[in-house]
């Protein structure tokens, strides 16, 4: 079977089509555009019309694709911006015209399990990822929300324990407090603020001091470790499976945050569409760490978007 996976988040949209074989996924088409759907929905509550268009374009772009490999089934799954939104109908009813199916808009458990899903299946198979400690705790952080989510491997297969998502996202708080280029002291006070709080609404639901690997999922984690290879490139095969240490993430975090945005463009490996928002990421990321005692960072290049393709066999 072939399927497509459409993953919407807050500042990009992204398409996986791939064959579902017996030894798992087997990727045809990997795309990504930055979108920023989220565009002052911590502000106003309502998905901006400009952001709206920038998703459809998107959408008829993947319509296209998906048409000429000819797909089996689809899944579309949106979360935060349009979960935060008053006007979420006119994004599900453009989804449903250009694709033809009715975009999910999930719950932040179900974002969490899929992303839980997407980061573990076959990792017990993995040269790399089989000897890492148990349980994980993956985190997912995304353009408005960051899942937590704990678990296992049962059979091969990842297997929730505890989840929570929590409303701090490298957009959500670009937005909210990092206003400055970059931005002062007082700003980066009250970010850190509001995620160490966030975390601590996390903690009520999820044992993260159980964790014994951390995994970090997304593109705000990615791109630190791409810098933290020092790639030239963006190179995913590289970055899969890496391993940060602790001291790399906070020198990174606090390498961006002082960082213009001019400095940030000129980064190599640096997507133009996180260029805005990738010192607000990198500071989410900065305190998870923090808070797991200084944990590795493992990287992991599987995330929600594998979560939905592999969830429509099932």
């Amino acid at each position: 079977m072939r399927v497509a996976g459409i993953d919407c988040g807050t500042n990009s949209i992204r398409l996986l089509i791939a064959d579902l074989t017996p030894d798992g996924l087997v990727d045809v088409d990997r795309r990504m555009l930055v979108v920023r759907l989220g565009q002052g929905v911590d502000a106003t509550g309502r998905l901006a019309p400009e952001a709206l268009e920038r998703t459809f374009a998107a959408a008829r772009t993947y319509a296209e694709a998906i048409r000429e490999a000819g797909v089996d089934r689809v899944r579309f799954v949106a979360t935060s911006a349009t979960r935060d939104a008053e006007n979420a109908a006119e994004f599900r009813i453009g989804i449903a015209e250009i694709l033809g199916i009715e975009p999910e808009v999930i719950t932040g458990e179900q974002e969490a399990a899929l992303s839980f899903a997407g980061a573990t299946d076959g990792l017990a198979n993995d040269p790399q990822g089989g000897g890492l400690a148990r349980p994980y705790l993956v985190v997912d952080v995304g353009g408005g929300s960051t899942e937590f989510v704990l678990g296992d491997l049962v059979h091969g297969r990842g297997t929730v324990q505890a989840s929570r998502s929590v409303d701090v996202g490298c957009v959500r708080m670009r937005e909210r407090r990092l206003h400055g280029d970059p931005p002062n002291a007082v700003e980066i006070a009250a970010a850190t603020a509001d995620i160490d709080a966030a975390i601590d609404l996390a903690a009520e639901v999820v044992p993260l001091k159980e964790a014994q690997t951390l995994i970090g999922v997304a593109g705000t984690v990615t791109t630190i470790a791409a810098i933290a290879l020092g790639l030239e490139t963006y190179d995913p095969v590289a970055i899969h499976g890496s391993r940060i240490p602790a001291v790399t993430v906070h020198e990174i975090a606090a390498r961006l945050l002082a960082a213009t945005r001019e400095e940030r463009a000129a980064i190599s490996v640096m997507h133009p569409g996180r260029v805005d928002v990738i010192g607000a990421g990198a500071l989410v990321v900065d305190r998870i760490v923090t808070r797991l005692g200084d944990l590795d960072l493992v990287v992991s290049e599987h995330d929600i978007l594998d979560g939905i393709a592999a969830s429509i066999a099932r």
